[in-house]
């Protein structure tokens, strides 16, 4: 590797992913060896107070992503070295150690296959191919030739070596500098506990301390170290210089443009959303999983190709890549698909908070107003699951002006956004020059008797509008409020208008009942004995039929 060991995030590091993320110590081992660390430091592994953890974070300097949750580096490191040769086009590469245990991962052939179509040559994956899993032997073990028949077949130069000699480890990493057109895949043979009597390739020493057997071992390890003076200046810097990325004030190359009460769909309203943020920062770009067409992203990919990147049907891939492709700030992502598939990828936007990732989401087609398709394309699950992302905002746009300011507003803003938009389409309730902020609700229709404080988004709001048409003609008044955001959500604004409207709140919402719109009021009205929530949500499962069918039944 070539790298600036006294500024780790530089840009024109080559950089490294340790997949198999329980293997951090040795990692945190060659930090001291390279002065970061003392010895005493590296003793309080685990601990409290010491960013040193069980598993590695971006509280390190030298970590670009968080690991341990297996099956994830690779997808990260492919999003890396995508972004160096296509975006970046810099010399830097990407090195990635991944474990055989996590080869069972679905999420690491789909990140093998994206990295083969993409040729990132850039690339390079070890392999460790111990055989020994967690809890029993790995389902290849040491079957090296299956290995390398698997790896190939995904397009990738595949070389077997040694995983203890020297000497094949640094003729295959040579290999795979001088590969052009598709990535390296060293497979690494080796032993669990080499040359430690009574450990070596033996079960049941998977994350534990050797005990009274430490000292042998330790002495074992003294013996075969050759040279102890190992210095910073024999990593060899970075012969090409990476500029910093200036990410401030991404801004929509021209404001809103649409006439009230308009009818049109949120899910195109945020590809127009795109293209107008690229137009003005080259750094934004837009990942999808074959679903362009419906999310509207493809209008981006139509004035931009190179800001596009299709990841295919391979949702968990789609998100780490987009993980790996924000890293040291080097783009602003933004990843769509229906909503309903991103639940399939929960797993890899968790690790994406731990991961301090700035990655923006879109999904499209969410609730049981998509209609005709059914209910396993519903994204009925999505605030709720986005609700319990650490740092998360989630954006729920009501029209076409506030879904271009979402999009914008997620560009700008740290930690994971999702922004939820719709397949119908929806009248048009603001003005072109509305201001909109993160937490900060909007009173649409209001009177001095309202009866009710109904708070809906989206498609629902559209419907709240109707309704509240229909009870002012019998005499019923009620204020409706768009929370714009769900998360954080507009506590002042919410307690003072339920207040203003018999402490009564209703709640509508196209998504089911636990976690979503409703239980997001609830928990910041809680504190007010006197306010009623009462929720209308979907309560059952789903089916097929007309949007208008779907939302009168359910």
């Amino acid at each position: 590797m070539k790298y600036k060991v006294l500024s780790p995030k530089d840009p024109s590091n080559d950089r490294f992913v340790l997949s198999k993320g329980h293997a951090a110590p040795i990692l945190y081992g060659v930090w001291v060896e390279l002065g970061m660390y003392t010895k005493l430091d590296i003793t309080n592994l685990r601990k409290l107070y010491s960013d040193l953890e069980g598993h590695p974070t971006p509280r390190l300097p030298f970590i670009d992503i968080a690991t341990g949750s297996l099956g994830q580096g690779l997808s990260a490191a492919a999003g890396m070295a995508y972004v160096g040769k296509y975006i970046d086009k810099a010399a830097y590469r990407v090195y990635c150690v991944i474990g055989d245990g996590e080869c069972a991962e679905g999420s690491i052939w789909e990140a093998l296959h994206f990295s083969s179509y993409y040729n990132l040559d850039n690339l390079c994956v070890v392999f460790d191919i111990n055989r020994l899993g967690q809890s029993q032997p790995t389902s290849l073990q040491h079957d090296m030739e299956t290995y390398k028949k698997r790896v190939s077949a995904f397009g990738i130069n595949a070389i077997v070596v040694d995983g203890h000699s020297i000497t094949e480890l640094v003729k295959a990493l040579h290999d795979a500098a001088i590969t052009k057109e598709k990535p390296t895949a060293v497979l690494a043979k080796t032993l669990k506990g080499k040359c430690f009597p009574g450990i070596e390739d033996q079960e049941n020493w998977h994350g534990k301390p050797l005990g009274d057997m430490a000292l042998p071992a330790i002495n074992i390890l003294q013996d075969l170290i050759k040279d102890l003076k190992i210095t910073n200046k024999e990593i060899p810097e970075p012969y090409t210089f990476v500029q910093n990325i200036d990410k401030e004030n991404i801004t929509l190359s021209s404001s809103p443009n649409y006439s009230l009460n308009e009818m049109v769909a949120t899910r195109e309203v945020y590809g127009n959303a795109l293209v107008k943020l690229t137009t003005n920062n080259k750094r934004v770009i837009a990942l999808d999983g074959d679903t362009k067409n419906s999310t509207f992203s493809n209008k981006l990919r139509e004035l931009f190709p190179d800001n596009f990147i299709e990841c295919f049907i391979a949702e968990q891939n789609l998100v780490e890549v987009a993980i790996g492709a924000a890293c040291r700030d080097r783009t602003v992502p933004f990843v769509s698909t229906f909503a309903a598939f991103l639940t399939r990828s929960f797993d890899q936007i968790r690790m994406g908070a731990i991961s301090q990732t700035n990655v923006n989401f879109c999904g499209s087609h969410c609730g049981i107003s998509i209609g005709e398709d059914g209910p396993s394309q519903m994204g009925l699950e999505d605030i709720a699951m986005f609700r319990t992302i650490p740092g998360a905002t989630i954006f729920y746009p009501s029209d076409a002006v506030s879904c271009e300011r979402a999009v914008e507003l997620a560009a700008n803003t740290k930690g994971i956004c999702y922004i939820r938009t719709s397949r119908p389409n929806i009248p048009v309730i603001y003005k072109n020059n509305e201001r909109f902020e993160i937490g900060r609700a909007k009173i649409i229709e209001r009177s001095n008797n309202d009866e009710v404080l109904v708070i809906a988004a989206g498609i629902t709001f559209k419907e709240a509008m109707k309704a509240r048409k229909e009870l002012i003609e019998n005499g019923i008044n009620i204020r409706l409020l768009d929370p714009f955001t769900i998360k954080p959500i507009d506590k002042i604004t919410i307690l003072k208008n339920a207040e203003a409207c018999k402490f009564k709140i209703l709640t509508v919402e196209d998504h089911y009942s636990e976690g979503g719109l409703g239980e997001a009021v609830l928990s910041v009205v809680a504190c007010d004995s006197r306010i009623t929530v009462k929720k209308l949500a979907v309560e059952q499962l789903p089916r097929s039929g007309a949007p208008d069918e779907l939302l009168d039944m359910f």
